[in-house]
């Protein structure tokens, strides 16, 4: 098989447009946008890592007046990202490999992002996240809900591949645990035949 980040990389190469009109834009996450806006210092440095088209994570909280960063695998999803969301930055690169000041961010979000890079690597990536907050810092991010890898050979219809890779809840609620984030909430989110978790996490006060 392909290296999987590569079909991850290709499939949203040649099926963005698509992903946007089949999942929407502008309205979904906005329940949880809210919330943790109101979370978030005035001016908070934020990562949108997974960021897509920017939109709408990284263009909620630019226009909110927060200084964001987003980073993505997808040549094309960054390139239409800087297009829409010109307010924000953008970056080309595989989340696993980011390099980040410890304690330079605010918060992190990662929304139906973490499940595409390979659970072997997802820990590491965690612990990594974990420094990059500041005390108090906060983590919004979606993961499986049950343990799952494997590929779509046709993604939603239109030719190209797509690949996956999670572990249950209970062992992500381990590994955000050993990064050292507390858990503030979570929730099980329904999407079709399968479902997602949506943590809420802070890395404590005190920290570093």
């Amino acid at each position: 098989m392909d290296d999987p980040k590569d079909l991850v990389r290709r499939g949203y190469d040649r099926l963005s447009e698509r992903y946007e009109q089949a999942f929407g834009g502008e309205t979904k996450y906005g329940a949880w946008l809210t919330e943790l806006l109101a979370g978030l210092p005035e001016e908070a440095t934020v990562l949108d890592a997974g960021c897509g088209t920017g939109i709408p994570v990284a263009r909620t909280l630019a226009a909110a007046g927060h200084r964001v960063t987003g980073v993505d695998i997808s040549d094309v999803q960054i390139r239409r990202a800087r297009e829409l969301v010109p307010d924000a930055g953008f970056v080309r690169a595989d989340m696993t490999t980011l390099e980040l000041p410890e304690g330079s961010l605010d918060a992190v979000v990662c929304l139906y992002a973490l499940i595409h890079v390979p659970v072997a690597e997802q820990p590491a990536l965690l612990a990594r996240i974990a420094r990059w907050l500041r005390p108090g810092g906060l983590l919004l991010c979606t993961t499986g809900h049950r343990a799952w890898t494997g590929v779509d050979e046709d993604w939603l219809g239109g030719g190209a591949a797509m690949w996956w890779s999670h572990a249950d809840a209970a062992t992500y609620r381990t590994w955000l645990g050993r990064a050292g984030l507390g858990v503030v909430r979570e929730e099980v989110v329904p999407e079709g035949d399968h479902s997602h978790v949506l943590f809420r996490c802070r890395r404590p006060e005190g920290a570093g």
